[in-house]
C-alpha cells in the first residue's frame, strides 16, 4: 500500500484564514468549489478549505507542499513527519482496539486489537497505515491488512461476533455499548496473551471507561486502558481498526452469497430493500441470522414486507 497522498486538517479561524492569504499570495490556480471558502489546484496538488474549517490537501505533490508551505506559513509548527515528537505515546509498546459493524444493519460486530512496538508504527505509517473510514475502497482495506500482518505477525487479535451470537449478547447486556465493552475487553484479554507485559491500551470513546474494564478478567486488571475521542489517529487503534473492516467486510460478502442476494454495508433505504427481499426468500426469521434485530430497520423492514411487527428495542442505524 502507498503512503497516503491525502491529508485533512481541522483548522482555526485564524489559519483559514493565513491560508486563504498563503493561496492568493502565491502560484496556484484558485477554482470553484461548494461549500468552501477557498479551493486551488496545481501541478500534482488540490486545497479545499470548506466553510466547517476542514482543510483537504491532495495529490502526489501534497506531502511537498505541507512540509514547505502549509506547515510553516499556515499551521506555524512541523508535524508531518515529526509523530514521534507530538505524539511520542504512539511509539511505545502499546495495543489499540476498535471495531467495525456497529452501525450495520446486515453482517457481525467485529472488534479488533493491535500490539506495536516503536519499530512497528514507523512501518506502518510509511505503509499508509490510517483509520479506515479515510480509505475509500474494499481493495485498499484489505492490502492495508495484509501490510499490518506483515509487520506484527501473531499480536493481533479479531473478535467476530456473529448476528445470532449478537441478538443473543444484546438481549442479556441490552445496550450496545455494554456489549462494545464486552467485546473490548476480549481483545484485550487475547492480546495480553500473546505479550503479556502490554502495559496499555488505547480504545476510541465510546461510554464510560468502567465498562471495559469490570469485563476485563484478572489477567487485564492490570493494564492502563485509555479512551479518547478519535482514537484512530493512534497508529495501533487505525491498524485494528482496518483489522475490523477486513473482516467485516469479508464476512458480509460471505453473508450475502449465502443468503442469495446482496446484504449493503450500513441502515440505508437499499439496506431496507435488500431486507424485505430477504424476508420474501427466506421468511422473517432469517434477519435473526443476517442481522441486528434491534436496530429500528428491524421494524421498518418487517411492515414493508406485511410482517406483524413484534417488540423490540428501537436503535437507530448507528445505535448508542
Amino acid at each position: 500500500m502507498s503512503p497516503p497522498s491525502s491529508f485533512t486538517y481541522t483548522l482555526t479561524p485564524l489559519q483559514q484564514e493565513s491560508l486563504i492569504r498563503t493561496i492568493e499570495g502565491g502560484p496556484l490556480q484558485t477554482r470553484a468549489v461548494p461549500h468552501t471558502r477557498i479551493a486551488a489546484q496545481g501541478p500534482q496538488l488540490s486545497i479545499a478549505l470548506y466553510t466547517s474549517g476542514k482543510c483537504v490537501i491532495q495529490g502526489k505533490g501534497a506531502r511537498e507542499w505541507i512540509t514547505f508551505t502549509f506547515e510553516p506559513l499556515v499551521l506555524g509548527e512541523a508535524r508531518l513527519g515529526y509523530e514521534d515528537q507530538h505524539h511520542p505515546e504512539w511509539f511505545e509498546s502499546h495495543m489499540g482496539i476498535d471495531e467495525s459493524g456497529k452501525g450495520d444493519f446486515f453482517g457481525p460486530l467485529v472488534i479488533s486489537a493491535v500490539h506495536v512496538t516503536a519499530a512497528d508504527v514507523q512501518v506502518l505509517q510509511d505503509a499508509g497505515v490510517r483509520d479506515s473510514k479515510r480509505i475509500s475502497s474494499d481493495r485498499l482495506i484489505r492490502e492495508a491488512a495484509k501490510a499490518i500482518r506483515k509487520q506484527v505477525g501473531s499480536r493481533l487479535t479479531v473478535v467476530e461476533i456473529g448476528p445470532e451470537a449478537y441478538n443473543r449478547l444484546y438481549e442479556k447486556f441490552g445496550n450496545v455499548n455494554r456489549l462494545l465493552a464486552w467485546g473490548h475487553a476480549r481483545a484485550i484479554e487475547n492480546i495480553l496473551d500473546l505479550v503479556p507485559d502490554c502495559p496499555r491500551a488505547v480504545a476510541d470513546q465510546f461510554g464510560p471507561k468502567h465498562r471495559i474494564e469490570s469485563a476485563l478478567l484478572h489477567k487485564g486488571r492490570t493494564i492502563h486502558l485509555h479512551q479518547q475521542p478519535r482514537a484512530e489517529s493512534d497508529p495501533a487503534v487505525a491498524a485494528a481498526s482496518i483489522l475490523a473492516r477486513e473482516r467485516f467486510i469479508g464476512k458480509l460478502e460471505a453473508m450475502s452469497e449465502k443468503a442469495g442476494c446482496p446484504l449493503p454495508k450500513g441502515a440505508s433505504s437499499l439496506v431496507k430493500d435488500a431486507a424485505v427481499a430477504l424476508i420474501k426468500m427466506h421468511g422473517p426469521e432469517a434477519l435473526h441470522a443476517y442481522a441486528k434485530v434491534h436496530f429500528k430497520t428491524y421494524g421498518e423492514v418487517l411492515r414493508m414486507a406485511g410482517v406483524p411487527t413484534p417488540g423490540h428495542s428501537e436503535h437507530g442505524g448507528d445505535p448508542s
